[in-house]
């Protein structure tokens, strides 16, 4: 963690104590994201589904109780315009599910976890192509993380043609992530977050409901174990973990938070060897640790050029956690 960030943080709001308890949780919350995914023993979709439309019924008293009047500005009022970019990111996230999680199922977990990180390197591409380009630094770590996906991806072809399917699924999941996050950003100009995630996890979850009722996927009858797992997915990573990142945002900087979030692909790793028996492919390793650096840069190099434009300015939405 970054030390100056919380210092900085910690002398204008207190205690730092809170906001690192905060980070830890929501590291341990998101690390279990796919090996809870792995383990549940129920279509990719259907646990998707579940996850985002329990999110949302969860959402939902408070949506319709004290934001009401701003759901009614989004509906039929001022709001309608962010509403749209509400409704296309829940699209967005719906593609992100459909691709990365059966690419969890399909591979490893630390394959999976890791190209989907790719997340902050295709927001630095759509940056570009809005005319918002990347540092020197930024370019220099998008060259290493396709280097470091290019060598992972590399070791799974001599594995098998599944692996090989898994790794472009986790980096498509990491592209519509990045879809789905600069969708967000245009959303949340006026909405609160509770408004703007109550409708992107309900469209999300409608439209995967008819994706599972046309593909005729089980969305019932599961052991207990598997809706233990869904469950736990709602409850930590959809929700819990999401929340503690929002929390620390205002507390530190979203860089420190953003390089954070990394530390999902070691813990998710490691709960899957540990719980799951699933031990990572060593050739791989190389070709992750790369991807990582590549990444890490990308997330220095933004926050930095950010930083020195406005050292006031938020970037909430830029280091949105994606929601695997």
């Amino acid at each position: 963690m970054s030390a100056a960030g919380l210092t900085v943080s910690s002398t204008r709001r207190g205690s730092p104590l809170p906001t690192i308890a905060a980070l830890v949780v929501a590291v341990l919350a998101v690390s279990s994201s796919a090996p809870l995914i792995k383990f549940a023993a129920a279509p990719a979709l259907a646990v998707a589904f579940w996850r985002n439309g329990l999110a949302a019924l969860a959402l939902t008293p408070v949506t319709v109780g004290p934001r009401r009047a701003e759901l009614r500005d989004v509906l039929r009022g001022t709001h309608r315009r962010d509403g749209m970019f509400c409704v296309l990111a829940g699209i967005a996230l719906a593609a992100h599910f459909a691709s990365w999680m059966p690419s969890v199922q399909l591979g490893t977990v630390a394959t999976a976890t890791a190209l989907v990180a790719t997340q902050p390197v295709w927001q630095g591409l759509i940056a570009a192509a809005q005319g918002r380009r990347p540092t020197v630094a930024g370019w220099v770590g998008i060259a290493l993380a396709v280097a470091g996906a290019a060598w992972a991806t590399g070791v799974d072809v001599g594995v098998s043609g599944k692996a090989v399917a898994a790794d472009v699924l986790a980096l498509l999941g990491g592209m519509f992530a990045a879809a789905y996050t600069a969708l967000g950003e245009r959303a949340r100009v006026r909405l609160t977050t509770t408004t703007y995630t109550w409708i992107c996890y309900g469209t999300c979850a409608l439209l995967l409901l008819v994706v599972c009722l046309a593909a005729r996927l089980p969305l019932g009858g599961y052991n207990t174990g598997t809706w233990a797992a869904i469950l736990a997915l709602v409850a930590g990573a959809q929700l819990l973990g999401h929340s503690m990142f929002n929390y620390a945002l205002h507390r530190t900087s979203a860089t420190t938070v953003s390089v954070l979030i990394l530390l999902e692909v070691p813990g998710a790793a490691l709960l899957a060897w540990v719980w799951l028996g699933q031990a990572p492919n060593a050739a791989a390793l190389p070709g992750l640790a790369l991807l990582l650096a590549g990444v890490a840069v990308v997330v220095l190099g933004a926050g930095l050029r950010r930083d020195r434009r406005d050292a006031t300015a938020s970037l909430a939405d830029a280091a949105d956690p994606s929601p695997r």
